[in-house]
């Protein structure tokens, strides 16, 4: 069953660094709402709120239900500023959403067969999840929750990129053009880990290097 996420806020006459400061104070943060044919609106919105819903990978890629001031609108999240060390969030950036208009969105990847993937059940490969969403745009009404990547198949030293991803009808990616090779980056792959004789090897090397370094340096000063 598909999420809804509705989100309240109040439509914000007081600006600046000092109102920010206010506002925080009663557990309310700033933010702003544009597009869709309407004017830009500072808004406030409940931060304890907000923070809860973040909790949740689907809340960055649904569109939202934002009751301002009691007319309800459809949204997006464009824009989170958070505080670099605290969970504070700083301030929102919401775009109102069309029917009839395209968005853009970044929707998570889910990989599936993780566990019998055939570069890690049978060559005892690691999986890398070099990327974990990717960039759509759609219509509202086609937006996906999520984007499915089967890597059953996969083998060690293998990756699928961003051309293996299947998107559904009405969905285009903003990541990669059909025939853009130089941009098909890869977004998932399984690589043989290093063992720990491996590291030692290598450590050892290292070792011996340096040594025979401090030795040449010894015999040049010795000539000297």
């Amino acid at each position: 069953m598909s999420l809804e996420f509705a989100l309240s806020a109040e439509v914000r006459s007081d600006y600046g660094k000092g109102a920010s400061r206010r506002l925080r104070r009663t557990n309310k943060f700033p933010g702003i709402i544009y597009g869709g044919g309407g004017n830009p609106t500072p808004i406030s919105l409940n931060h304890n709120e907000v923070l809860n819903n973040l909790q949740h990978e689907a809340f960055f890629s649904h569109i939202l239900t934002l009751d301002l001031a009691g007319t309800k609108e459809q949204v997006i999240i464009k824009d989170i500023q958070r505080h670099p060390f605290k969970q504070l969030i700083l301030h929102m950036d919401l775009q109102r959403v069309l029917a009839n208009e395209a968005i853009t969105v970044r929707v998570p990847l889910h990989y599936l067969n993780e566990e019998t993937c055939h570069g890690v059940k049978t060559e005892g490969g690691v999986l890398n999840k070099i990327e974990n969403d990717v960039g759509v745009s759609c219509l509202p009404g086609d937006l996906p929750e999520y984007i499915e990547v089967d890597v059953a198949e996969l083998k060690l030293g293998e990756s699928l990129h961003l051309s293996d991803i299947k998107l559904p009808d009405g969905v285009t990616s903003t990541d990669f053009a059909e025939g853009d090779e130089d941009h098909d980056r890869a977004i998932i792959s399984v690589f043989q880990p290093r063992s720990a004789s491996d590291e030692a090897a290598e450590e050892e090397a290292a070792a011996e290097g340096g040594d025979s370094g401090d030795e040449a340096a010894s015999e040049e000063k010795s000539d000297d």
